[in-house]
């Protein structure tokens, strides 16, 4: 039996993963392992999911997925070449995953490879650091360092699915592993994400009050009433402005979050106070050279608490989120031949130490603040990392 591994975020899952999860099989086999490493209950854009990550980890085994792992919250909030790393990192450590597949725009895998390593080249590192140094943000200077080594080609690099592939075929060539990256195009067919059903879409969608029922899979469609009844979603950010507003006027240094260079720790300390809402603060903030998407992580990781040595080196344990019975047979595998501790119920914590405890301690806080997001307050108790099992779908 083969093992592919997925990362992903799936906020929420809709029909355009399950297609990604059926024409991988196709490929590799009906009887294909699937193992997804996927966000929590943050996510890389900056936000609370918009559902928790039991609740997305269960839609995913539901319709397809074998086994769901948890990328960790400080890892989540990378920008793209750190996510990658971190999910990377946790298939090649599980010890049985043969490949690991992304979708793209371009379908192509040897496309996708040959800019992989055209733009590591030295030639290209030196064209970044150019257009860096005359204070072009980080995309615009990939984007000239590209043009100047690809020529034409370059276009790969303007799709936002390609870059992530990219980023995912450079992490595997940097842990050196034998995963096999596979490509599954993005081309807005009947089933895709691009065919006007983005998650962004169906995010505002059921933020507005609506189910995305045409868009979702029946199952995903159940959990999503399932967390709506109970009182525990759709949650944004705004349902907890209040509390990152309090958190974010109590921060005495900014300088120790991820990607607080070039000043950005002051202007972050300057306008932390002055704004009345996590937007304006935001708008404060940014500068031409900068993404609104790397401001929104920077501000989430001051309001978690979490530092660049929280992710300095790879994720230190491996959290499972769901299973079903293949996903038992495959955890079986994965603790004969495993790097890092494997957490499966919360007892599992007390083997924990060091930088793997902080982290876990870490994640703890951070469900903490997202569960008073909940529109319903007996849903807003606190310590849940410390209760909540594993989903077991038999």
């Amino acid at each position: 039996m083969k093992t592919v591994g997925i990362i992903c975020e799936y906020n929420p899952y809709h029909l355009g993963h399950s297609w990604h999860i059926g024409q991988t099989r196709s490929v590799l086999g009906d009887d294909t392992a699937v193992v997804c490493v996927m966000s929590g209950n943050y996510v890389q854009r900056g936000d609370l999911a918009i559902f928790n990550k039991h609740a997305r980890a269960k839609m995913a085994i539901l319709n397809g997925a074998d086994l769901v792992i948890e990328m960790p919250t400080p890892y989540a909030l990378l920008s793209a070449g750190g996510f990658a790393r971190a999910g990377v990192s946790i298939l090649s450590k599980l010890g049985v995953c043969d490949y690991i597949s992304f979708g793209s725009e371009s379908g192509n895998i040897c496309e996708l490879r040959n800019a992989a390593h055209a733009i590591t080249s030295d030639e290209a590192q030196r064209y970044i650091r150019h257009w860096l140094g005359k204070g072009s943000p980080y995309a615009s200077a990939l984007q000239s360092a590209a043009e100047a080594v690809l020529g034409a080609k370059a276009d790969v690099f303007k799709s936002p699915n390609n870059l992530l592939a990219i980023e995912y075929i450079k992490a595997v060539d940097e842990c050196g592993n034998l995963l096999r990256p596979m490509t599954v195009r993005r081309a807005g067919g009947k089933h895709d994400a691009d065919s006007g059903y983005s998650a962004s879409s169906l995010r505002k969608t059921l933020l507005n009050g609506s189910m995305p029922l045409s868009h979702m899979p029946g199952a995903a469609v159940a959990v999503c009433m399932e967390e709506i009844v109970s009182g525990r979603g759709p949650v944004c950010n705004k349902n907890v402005e209040q509390a990152i507003l309090s958190r974010l006027r109590m921060i005495g240094d900014f300088s120790m979050i991820p990607d607080a260079t070039e000043g950005l720790e002051n202007r972050f300390m300057r306008f932390a106070s002055e704004g009345t809402s996590v937007d304006s603060i935001l708008t404060m903030v940014k500068t031409k050279r900068y993404a609104m998407s790397r401001l929104r992580r920077m501000l989430m990781c001051a309001v978690l608490g979490i530092t660049t040595e929280d992710t300095r080196n790879p994720p230190p344990y491996i959290r499972i989120l769901a299973v079903n019975g293949k996903g038992m047979g495959l955890l079986k595998s994965v603790n004969k031949k495993k790097a890092l501790p494997v957490i499966t119920k919360p007892a599992s914590v007390k083997k924990l130490s060091g930088a793997a405890l902080r982290l876990f301690n870490l994640e703890a806080a951070a469900t903490d603040l997202y569960a008073l997001a909940y529109s319903k307050e007996e849903e807003r108790i606190g310590g849940r990392e410390w209760r909540q099992s594993p989903v077991i779908i038999k």
